[in-house]
């Protein structure tokens, strides 16, 4: 009997893929807004920021809002908001006298979109029936890897072809994903992520549990432990190997972002037959030696080779770490996916940030500043040994207390 969610499922993957849209377009066209309307570089840079910023605020409020008004409407809601975005980029611009404060609000309205899809994606996923909730989540997240890719690729190819003054007829076009979705989530079923009569564990309750905690440092690990080389990745290919910016774009960032897809799709396919968090585990210990090739590689080609091998090594973590939390937590609900998703967020911004800042006080000395931020996946790893001694001590007692009974 085919699944009724499988509709879901699909529009779930299109939602990440929206996601990928709204954090990878409008950088491709940075220059472009320097050149074309004269905007300086520092208040490019500021769209990035307020990208990423909003969208850590956003994750936060959620708490307060999504059960009020609903998964549905709140989806529906992130899709429109996603387009609008991309929309008013195309528009915005041109109507107010200074063009950066068009692009800023478009980012603004996207950066809420986007925010909204994050903490919203994963829990209606894994609210849908499956044999392998794991897997399922896995394959979802890889969603987001291979809309990177697609992304870029396809913008590249747009841009060559047709000119890249013609940007804002892409812009309309990348709109129509989220708009179609909207409408595919006013349709599909959406099952609620609680039994009926459960209720989710109050916000209060939920920060106060030394679980929460612990599955929050590995969220903001996860996080840190992916974009402090993917963020890097493009300077270090130029800087190591002497390649354009094109060369560069696509040996390290693209090539991270496919290898990342790969460790997610693998898992998506295999995980029945995998321990997850043994898997976590392999996958830390494989994002460290990633680091410590990057680091120390004599050779440019193997520290290109180290950041492939860390997006391999880092696709599991993010979604692994969800679906460890919604097998603990099972009353967590979308506080837990909202702070999860918060944290997340706050590694994104620490890993890279951690790494420049070394760099920068090292002379620049980018490998040096990947080296710092290994601590990323020492604490992941750190944080997976602790949760499995717990998980051991109290398998025992339970065995104990079952004896003396």
């Amino acid at each position: 009997m085919k699944n009724p969610y499988q509709k879901t499922i699909y529009a779930c993957f299109t939602g990440y893929i929206v996601q990928a849209v709204v954090n990878n377009f409008a950088p491709l066209l940075f220059l472009t807004f320097h050149e074309s309307y004269g905007i300086p570089m520092e208040k490019i840079t500021l769209l990035i920021t307020f990208n990423f910023g909003l969208q850590l605020l956003v994750d936060l409020l959620s708490v307060g809002f999504v059960d009020r008004i609903g998964y549905r409407a709140s989806m529906v809601l992130a899709h429109v908001l996603s387009a609008a975005g991309l929309l008013f980029l195309t528009v915005l611009p041109g109507v107010f006298g200074d063009p950066f404060t068009g692009l800023l609000i478009s980012v603004i309205v996207y950066a809420a979109g986007g925010g909204l899809l994050e903490v919203l994606v994963s829990p209606v996923m894994e609210s849908c029936p499956s044999d392998n909730k794991e897997k399922a989540m896995s394959l979802l997240h890889s969603f987001y890897c291979w809309g990177c890719v697609g992304v870029v690729l396809i913008s590249t190819v747009f841009f060559r072809v047709a000119g890249i003054e013609n940007w804002p007829v892409l812009a309309a076009v990348w709109a129509l994903i989220p708009l179609a979705n909207a409408v595919v989530f006013t349709k599909v079923p959406i099952a609620p992520l609680m039994e009926e009569g459960e209720k989710g564990i109050p916000l209060k309750q939920l920060v106060s549990m030394k679980m929460f905690w612990g599955l929050l440092v590995m969220m903001v690990c996860a996080g840190a432990s992916e974009q402090a080389v993917s963020q890097w990745a493009s300077t270090l290919a130029e800087s190591s190997l002497g390649l354009s910016k094109t060369a560069g774009d696509l040996a390290g960032p693209m090539m991270f972002a496919v290898m990342m897809g790969i460790g997610r799709a693998f898992y998506g396919k295999k995980g029945d037959q995998i321990n997850l968090e043994h898997f976590m585990k392999w996958s830390g210990i494989l994002c460290v030696i990633s680091y410590l090739l990057i680091a120390f590689s004599p050779i440019p080609s193997l520290g290109l080779a180290g950041c492939a091998l860390c997006g391999l090594s880092v696709g599991i973590m993010w979604p692994g770490t969800f679906s460890i939390a919604s097998a603990t937590m099972k009353r967590g609900g979308t506080a837990l996916f909202a702070l999860l998703a918060l944290g997340g967020d706050v590694g994104c911004s620490l890993g890279p940030t951690v790494a420049g800042q070394v760099s920068g006080w090292l002379g620049d000395d980018l490998r040096a500043g990947i080296l710092a931020a290994i601590v990323f996946p020492v604490m992941l790893l750190a944080a997976l040994t602790v949760k499995e001694s717990i998980d051991k001590a109290r398998a025992h007692r339970a065995v104990t207390d079952e004896a003396a009974f």
